[in-house]
């Protein structure tokens, strides 16, 4: 076995090794020790993937070399470390560009325990992309609830304290859901590893057996990630969290957990349900469902704002919508959309709050949209990366958004009648509601000031959020303009997941 195989199992070790470390240091020595950790993770996470895309199939990693059921595995091919070191990089520049609203807003006593989460954050999601066990991932999946719960609440004031309930209330109940139905599989099946879950699936399926009970775990496994997850209508826990965070804190939840999760959905569906079972359950139609109904109320809900980061995370509900329209369409090309909508979305919103918050400091603080005029020109990188952001989300072209929307669209096309109508609408519609409330912020940002004057923020005095803010957009013009390798690249790690 090649030495590169074992790099996610250090990478997870690593990660936990860094948290305990984290936690006895300062707060600068806690930050530059957590970036190193995410640009370490993100390094040797593209080296695993350089070496299965060389040869082209998947891998099994026994740890601790015990076989099933005393040991435990990891299972990789191409898509597992390209999220996984998508994910690290995502953490590295939500933290590095949010460095200056950190050192403002976060108390220094505190300071050290926000890159402790940061890094357990890191660890769940990695362990979430790689694990082969269905309940390490439901330990990971808690592990990943906590951190984030501790990423708002650590800011502690009545509103990320009131938000924090209510996030925690959804994410228990999302919880309990995916527990009970992994208690119920494991009752009809034996098993905890996903390729002999997969295995049972398929014998019950074919004999026609305990189909019921089959399709209520499987059902409740599926629902209970996408409550954790934010699908509509368990997305009213959105705005208030995404709202009342740190823009690092709000970069992580919006572009990493939320998409861990949905990630690791599309990995059960290959490797534990089996596309055979789950394209014939009706759970995809439901999925779908809420899917389109999520993209509609985001939408909406974005529209009706009056304050740029709650619009920001309605936003991101109507984006977790595309994801799991794309889960419900079909297991080829749906999946292909929702695989590159998750790394879409990953890369341009923790750049959109963190621009918010840059546009948010010029104006004293102020979230309101009426007292966010001109900032724009007071902030100029903000201005800028704001827009180029919201272009991407609107799906303007040689953008990854463009990109995501052209694939939803042929996915809609490839799929069923009654599938392709809805899809088609629900993609119009969210174009034309995404193009009404980013125009809108556009256009009040680099409004004229109503004091006549602008105070410019100069690219010194922000050198990390441009540092970051310059790689995300460099990042989402690359995949948008060499969109095909890269999507015939994902194709290739689909048929080998």
């Amino acid at each position: 076995m090649s030495f590169f195989l074992n790099f996610p199992l250090f990478i997870i070790i690593l990660s936990l090794m860094t948290a305990v470390t984290s936690s006895l240091l300062k707060e600068k020595a806690a930050r530059v020790l957590t970036l190193a950790l995410a640009a370490v993770a993100a390094v040797l996470n593209l080296l695993t993937l350089a070496y299965t895309a060389a040869e082209g199939k998947s891998f099994t990693y026994l740890m601790g070399h015990y076989p099933h059921p005393w040991g435990n595995e990891l299972k990789f091919g191409i898509l597992e470390p390209l999220f996984a070191a998508a994910f690290a990089a995502v953490l590295f520049l939500s933290v590095l560009g949010g460095k200056k609203q950190l050192d403002q807003k976060l108390e220094h006593s505190k300071g050290r325990f926000y890159y402790v989460l940061c890094d357990l954050v890191l660890v769940s999601l990695t362990a979430l992309v790689y694990t082969n066990d269905i309940f390490t991932g439901y330990v990971f999946i808690e592990i990943c609830t906590l951190s984030s719960c501790g990423l708002l609440l650590i800011r502690q004031n009545g509103r990320t304290i009131l938000a924090s309930v209510r996030y925690m209330m959804f994410s228990l109940i999302g919880s309990g859901l995916f527990l009970f139905g992994v208690i119920f599989l494991y009752s009809l099946t034996g098993h905890l590893l996903l390729p002999n879950l997969k295995e049972s699936i398929a014998v019950l399926n074919a004999s026609g057996e305990r189909r019921l009970p089959l399709l209520a775990a499987v059902s409740l496994i599926t629902i209970g990630i996408s409550v954790k997850s934010g699908l509509a209508p368990f997305h009213l826990w959105m705005a208030d969290t995404y709202g009342a965070a740190l823009p690092s804190s709000s970069g992580i939840l919006s572009g990493l957990v939320s998409k861990g999760y949905a990630f690791f959905l599309i990995k059960l569906v290959f490797d534990a349900f089996g596309p055979a079972f789950f394209y014939t359950s009706g759970v995809q139609n439901i999925l779908f469902a809420f899917g389109v109904l999520g993209i509609l109320l985001g939408s909406v809900g974005a529209l009706r704002e009056n304050n740029i980061f709650r619009m920001n995370a309605y936003s991101s509900a109507a984006q977790i919508g595309y994801i799991y329209m794309g889960i419900g369409l079909s297991a080829t090309m749906g999946i292909e959309a929702a695989l590159f909508q998750i790394l879409t979305h990953a890369l341009t919103k923790p750049a959109i709050f963190l621009a918010s918050a840059g546009l948010s400091d010029s104006a004293g603080g102020a979230k309101k949209f009426h007292n966010l005029q001109g900032t724009g020109f007071m902030n100029p990188f903000a201005g800028v990366s704001f827009s180029f952001e919201a272009f991407s989300m609107i799906g303007l072209p040689f953008t990854m958004g463009f990109i995501s929307k052209y694939l939803f669209g042929m996915a809609a096309f490839d799929s069923t009648h009654n599938k392709m109508i809805p899809t088609l609408i629900a993609l119009a519609l969210s174009t034309i509601l995404n193009t009404l409330y980013f125009a809108r912020t556009i256009l009040r940002i680099y409004n004229t000031p109503e004091n006549g004057g602008t105070v410019r923020v100069p690219i010194r005095q922000q050198k990390n959020f441009f540092i970051a803010g310059s790689l995300f957009a460099l990042a989402n013009l690359f995949f948008g303009i060499f969109a095909r390798p890269f999507i015939a690249f994902l194709a290739d790690g689909l048929r080998i997941f």
